[in-house]
């Protein structure tokens, strides 16, 4: 499969190209799998930028009051957006795995700050924080810490080294009770680009009557959801996106029918009914924000990437915001501080493109209004354009 087929199908299935792009924000979750929301504000500019007519109170409407989106951590540890359907997928496939270190972590820090019992302690807190959120409704990590006294203790972290610290309880007593889906981030406080959640409990989101999948189901339907959104893929693509071992990787692409491809002269793999070609849609031009899961869908990258890793990522491996032309990036973005959306393209694109660029950097522009954005992973060419 060539690196043009690839593009087309970026530009269509991912909503890119003005033809594809929708309205239907819970589609537009569906169609990427999930959305990036490590960085709160993501989510709203990634369903922007696949919207028809972009809209904040859309994708508002479906999270916190129509409760058909869900904020949760998933693969790679990472926080994502996804349609409610997909939560017990992705609990099953990746987060569990999680809880057991996350606990022992804890407990090993209340440990080593003369807890007695720690587990107990720990045990008794979750009931007391779920019961307050239960009888509250929903609220905020602060407003929880004056309801349960016990969540107000700081912990002492990282005794002796650089990173010597305090973490709040708060912070880690929610962090396990939404790894383990008892509870659920709701709408912030602020804006949209506001990252103080107010918790509610899973149930009302997701029905506790959902009947959840086995493991290796549900990395298979992982798998298989990502491979119709992103193939043709390399296994090491797959296994870096989902977090998952090489093994588990293996044992949920055995169990579906795929096809192995050339890609460019790396072996890759696409589902078997997936092998007919795509049409390239119209020329298209967007703006993807920070950590956009069309940027962060592969580790190898080259094809749609070039050589502008180290002005576009931060050292981490962290996306920044980025130009896209016809399924490739060709530049970056950054809002300065009077709110104008400005450019630099890193390839010679041509006057057509270059135009069309600068009229969705002015479309975005006036979208955000007075609204200011700032990733939460800064980039050398985001910081500079910034400036």
């Amino acid at each position: 499969m060539t690196v043009e087929e690839r593009r087309a199908r970026v530009g269509r299935r991912h909503l890119l190209a003005p033809s594809a792009r929708i309205d239907d924000v819970v589609s537009i979750a569906d169609a990427m799998v999930a959305l990036h929301a490590t960085d709160p504000s993501t989510v709203f500019l990634s369903a922007a930028a696949r919207m028809a007519t972009p809209s904040v109170e859309r994708l508002e409407r479906a999270l916190y009051d129509d409760r058909l989106l869900v904020r949760t951590l998933c693969m790679r540890r990472t926080m994502f957006v996804l349609p409610v359907p997909m939560v017990p997928v992705v609990q099953a496939a990746c987060t569990d795995a999680l809880v057991p270190g996350q606990r022992r972590r804890t407990l090993a820090m209340l440990e080593q700050n003369g807890v007695p019992d720690p587990d107990a302690h720990l045990r008794a807190l979750e009931l007391a924080t779920l019961a307050t959120i239960d009888e509250q409704g929903q609220a905020t990590g602060a407003e929880l810490s004056k309801l349960v006294p016990d969540l107000r203790q700081q912990l002492l972290v990282g005794v002796g080294t650089k990173w010597e610290g305090t973490i709040g309880l708060t912070t880690r007593v929610l962090f396990l009770l939404s790894t383990e889906q008892k509870i659920v981030r709701g709408r912030p406080k602020g804006g949209w680009t506001s990252s103080q959640y107010r918790w509610s409990p899973m149930s009302s989101w997701l029905p506790e009557t959902v009947t959840p999948p086995t493991a290796d189901e549900a990395r298979v339907e992982l798998s298989r959801r990502w491979l119709q959104a992103f193939g043709p893929a390399t296994v090491a693509d797959l296994k870096w996106w989902s977090g998952l071992t090489l093994g588990q990787v293996r044992k949920a692409l055995g169990a579906l029918d795929v096809e192995e491809v050339d890609l460019d002269g790396t072996a890759g793999i696409v589902l078997a009914d997936d092998v007919d070609p795509t049409a390239a849609p119209e020329p298209w031009v967007a703006l993807l924000p920070s950590l956009d899961p069309t940027t962060m869908g592969w580790h190898q990258r080259s094809w749609y990437l070039g050589e502008h890793g180290k002005a576009l990522f931060d050292t981490n491996g962290n996306a920044g915001p980025t130009v896209w032309s016809d399924g490739r990036i060709v530049g970056g973005w950054a809002q300065r501080k009077t709110g104008e959306v400005v450019f630099r393209l890193l390839d010679d694109v041509g006057v057509a493109v270059t135009a069309a660029v600068g009229a969705e950097a002015a479309r975005l522009t006036a979208w955000l209004g007075d609204v200011r954005v700032k990733p939460r992973f800064p980039t050398p060419l985001q910081r500079e354009l910034s400036a």
